[in-house]
């Protein structure tokens, strides 16, 4: 299987190289999405909070329009199938330094 040299970036979390791979050199990235999770180059996942905050509230917005019924019965099984698992999956990144993150989630809740 041949490496494709043009796909593959390099996210700097250090000092600025220059990495090679051959005679091609690799372009660098600002952000990488690796395993789902969305990384910056300081390491943060302010954007992967905010990419689920975004994506939830999308499905909550839906929600609220296509059903007519308010009943908890109802809106419960829709919410725990539809959008907890978004924010289960950002939850690792709950941490006392991403106060702001954990507002923006938790105003979801």
């Amino acid at each position: 299987m041949k490496f494709n040299k043009e796909r593959s970036k390099v996210l700097h979390t250090g000092r600025k190289n220059q990495y090679m791979l051959g005679a091609t050199q690799l372009g660098s990235s600002l952000a990488e999405k690796h395993l789902g999770v969305l990384v910056d180059s300081k390491l943060n996942m302010n954007q992967q909070c905010a990419v689920v905050a975004k994506k939830t509230n999308n499905i909550l917005g839906c929600i609220r329009r296509s059903v007519a019924c308010r009943l908890s019965e109802l809106i419960f099984p829709l919410y725990s199938a539809l959008v907890r698992p978004h924010l289960e999956y950002c939850v690792q990144f709950w941490a006392s330094e991403y106060e702001r993150d954990m507002g923006i989630l938790e105003r979801i809740q």
